[in-house]
């Protein structure tokens, strides 16, 4: 009879541990990602319902700082500058809050503390990353789920969209694409820089193949660069060691321990010294 209630009770716990009720969230959490140009947009948030409340001027009072959504912070990433008007965004993290105005635009905060649930419990200026101003209006429709956007989306601007119930905030921004373009045709089109010839020279090496083109590749990072630096002139001469010819192997290795010694750099002045010793037992 004991081990018979025993085992009953057993049961009964390991049925209350193991089974779970789910329920949906009141305030569902969403997640939006868009590319504007070059700048990769992600906005985290939660997205309370409507239920025939009023919301702004009610259940969100007027001139009051709010979540903009419900639960943990609406948190925005952005991998590129975003620029509001006058003001920039620098890539990041951040929190949005609102202040909406009854019959006027909205105050918007970029918060670099995202780490709240809800508005701060002390507003800290300082980590307001930007303050800017949205344009608000009303709707025709009524929008049940309050639903963050990103709309007009354009090559190099767009538009950050808030709306609930019948209204509609919008803020636009734009993104430096023709500037990150330009940067990156310039660079492409004046060639390799001097560490990604060192790179293919040095990658060659490590594999041993393609010698010719690794010392080929060495000399150009070599050229483009003012000074000679003691790294360079090492690899330089570990690729004409392997491809047998030592005596200009010693050459540069005795430049690359002159410059390893100015700069007292114990490890390629003992590597350098080595090298030297037996590649001339190879000669």
């Amino acid at each position: 009879m004991i081990k018979t209630f025993l085992l009953a009770v057993s049961c009964i716990t390991l049925i209350s541990v193991s089974a779970q009720i789910e329920t949906p969230q009141p305030s569902p959490s969403a997640k939006i990602s868009q590319s504007v140009g070059l700048n990769t947009i992600d906005i985290e948030y939660s997205r309370p319902y409507k239920r025939d409340r009023v919301i702004f001027g009610d259940l969100v009072p007027f001139n009051k700082m709010w979540r903009t959504g419900a639960n943990k912070n609406t948190i925005l990433t952005t991998s590129d500058l975003m620029i509001f008007g006058k003001d920039t965004l620098q890539a990041g993290k951040y929190a949005i809050f609102a202040k909406p105005m009854k019959g006027n635009d909205w105050e918007m905060y970029f918060y670099t503390d995202t780490e709240n649930w809800g508005t701060p419990e002390k507003w800290d200026a300082s980590k307001v990353a930007v303050k800017t101003m949205a344009t608000s209006h009303l709707t025709k429709d009524v929008v049940e789920s309050f639903t963050i956007s990103i709309d007009n989306v354009d090559s190099d601007a767009a538009d950050l969209s808030f709306a609930w119930d019948k209204t509609k905030a919008t803020v636009s921004f734009t993104v430096p694409t023709i500037e990150r373009v330009a940067a990156s045709i310039k660079s492409v089109m004046a060639g390799p820089s001097t560490g990604d010839y060192y790179k293919a020279a040095q990658y060659y090496l490590a594999q041993k193949m393609e010698l010719p083109t690794a010392l080929e590749y060495i000399n150009k990072a070599l050229d483009l660069r003012e000074d000679q630096p003691f790294w360079y002139l090492r690899r330089k001469a570990l690729i004409q060691a392997e491809m047998g010819d030592y005596k200009n192997a010693i050459e540069t290795a005795k430049l690359s321990l002159a410059a390893a010694k100015e700069a007292n750099y114990e490890s390629y002045i003992k590597s350098n010294e080595k090298s030297i010793e037996e590649w001339n037992k190879k000669k």
